[in-house]
């Protein structure tokens, strides 16, 4: 009698990582030392995160139901990633009954390959750009100039970053590193006939840039944006934004191409009511954004009469299947948390790597494309930029408890590195620990560190592998003598019983009271 052996349940392979600017060249503490270095950055950082806030505390102040906005906004973006194939579903067939084509894209190299085709399929060599996470991120315009076709950002912060080769530094400010003398010379060197006489006054650097976009908007015949938020019910794409450059984007172009992640997907139209209040006040600090931009499909005679839709995954699904990690695809960017993280504010954007800077970035990054797609792989040091403080849980309008989910990634990458010298280091810790008689010899070698002690009793650098402690922090001295030698002195036993008096004593007052 034959039988057959189905074999045993086994846990279905993970979904693919994503690909593009997911990834830094080096480790975030190595990036972060040289940007601490450059006093500039420093301030320009400072300057502009101080600013944004300060605003965002006056707006967010002016509502008394601010925290229960956030519980909302949370609750609805919770609620969207359980049901996240259903809506997208849902998406698509609303998009194509209103006349758009939807696309699914697996990665960023298939997202840009289906950009680059639908262009091409216009004949067009230009495209002009809204600003845009998701295609930074899978670097959509490297790869349409590497096939001919020149992508021209729109946004004044992006504009800034591409004339000068630069690489984004903020989810919201992009060029919040530059100062207003540097976009100059930017601007003198790189815009076909700027006046030479061109100052640093903001309103005339806005208005040379706004000189040289106004042809690119009248005779570009194909445009990109992202979005962000995209509603399941009514087949509905919106893009908010500060400058109006969006709007002549979404607006003039005879083609539309949006690129969306697909965790931005909301299943109402109601829901937008929660999210345009929340956005703006956590962003730039604005009781609503001057410019908010809503479409559903194609409008003979209005706007775009070709519209397609790009759904990126790029590694969202993995970060999906994550049960702790999937509460980052929450995220609004709204880069609240970078403007609060001490962190951020002095290793700057270019630190992390990743087209996602800051909290957010250091959880995000690491879901996205992995900590270990190599030796020593740059992502898997994200989780430990941060201080833990908490300022970015406190700051997040959909209350991502950013702190808890770097504690769980740190875990993760533990658990995948094997064997290292921090977790040898601990069972040796543990070990002494666990032998009181050990403990106490390991408590009296202690005090030979006061020997490499400087004069402030603080110790300024220990050799490896304790080295990369002493690298960031300074080291106090161990005290002459232990607690529990004290303890056990008469010195100690006396203070003990005089707490313990006071202790009696104060209770007597009470209960005469």
């Amino acid at each position: 009698m034959s039988s057959t052996f189905l074999g045993m349940p086994a846990t279905p392979p993970r979904s693919p990582y994503g690909t593009g600017n997911l990834r830094g060249d080096r480790k975030f503490p190595a990036a972060a030392h040289d940007d601490l270095g450059n006093g500039q950055l420093r301030r320009n950082l400072g300057k502009a995160t101080h600013t944004i806030r300060a605003k965002r505390l006056n707006v967010t102040g002016e509502l008394p139901d601010w925290e229960e906005l956030r519980d909302a906004g949370a609750a609805i973006k919770t609620d969207t990633m359980n049901r996240l194939p259903e809506l997208l579903e849902e998406l698509e067939r609303k998009v194509t009954e209103r006349g758009g084509t939807v696309h699914w894209a697996r990665d960023g190299g298939e997202a840009n390959e289906i950009v680059a085709r639908l262009v091409k399929e216009t004949g067009s060599k230009e495209v002009i750009k809204v600003k845009s996470m998701a295609t930074q991120e899978i670097g959509l315009n490297e790869h349409l100039e590497s096939i001919g076709i020149t992508p021209y950002e729109t946004d004044l912060a992006e504009l800034i970053v591409q004339l000068a080769h630069d690489k984004p530094s903020h989810i919201l400010v992009p060029a919040i590193h530059r100062n207003r003398d540097e976009i100059r010379e930017i601007f003198l060197k790189e815009i076909p006939g700027v006046d030479p006489s061109l100052d640093n006054v903001p309103a005339h650097l806005a208005a040379a840039a706004r000189a040289y976009l106004r042809e690119k908007f009248m005779t570009t015949k194909v445009a990109v944006s992202g979005a962000n938020f995209g509603i399941a019910e009514t087949g509905t794409l919106s893009v908010v934004e500060s400058e109006g450059n969006g709007r002549m984007c979404l607006t003039l172009p005879d083609t539309l191409i949006t690129v969306m992640g697909i965790e931005k997907v909301l299943p109402r139209y109601q829901d937008l009511e929660v999210f345009l209040q929340l956005l703006p006040r956590s962003s730039t600090g604005e009781r609503m954004n001057p410019y908010t931009s809503m479409w559903t499909g194609v409008t003979p005679g209005d706007g775009p009469q070709t519209f397609h839709l790009v759904l990126l995954d790029n590694g969202r699904t993995a970060a999906l299947a994550d049960s702790i990690g999937r509460e980052a695809l929450n995220c609004i960017r709204c880069s609240a948390c970078l403007n609060v993280c001490p962190v951020y504010e002095r290793a700057g954007g270019h630190a992390y790597g990743s087209t996602y800077p800051g909290p957010i970035g250091a959880v995000l990054t690491p879901q996205l494309a992995g900590m270990h797609a190599a030796k020593d792989d740059p992502n898997s040091s994200l989780p430990y930029a941060s201080s833990l403080c908490g300022a970015c849980f406190d700051a997040c309008p959909v209350k991502i408890d950013i702190p808890s989910l770097l504690v769980e990634l740190r875990h993760q990458h533990t658990e995948q590195a094997g064997t290292t010298p921090e977790q040898l280091a601990m069972k040796a810790a543990a070990a002494v620990m666990g032998r009181p008689k050990l403990f106490t010899a390991a408590q009296k070698a202690s005090g030979l560190g006061r020997v490499i002690a400087g004069r402030d009793r603080k110790i300024s650098h220990l050799p490896p592998p304790f080295n990369g402690w002493s690298d960031s922090r300074d080291t106090p001295a161990p005290p002459g003598r232990t607690f529990r030698s004290w303890l056990a002195s008469a010195e100690g036993a006396a203070t003990m019983r005089a707490a313990a008096d006071e202790h009696t004593r104060n209770q007597q007052q009470e209960e005469e009271k």
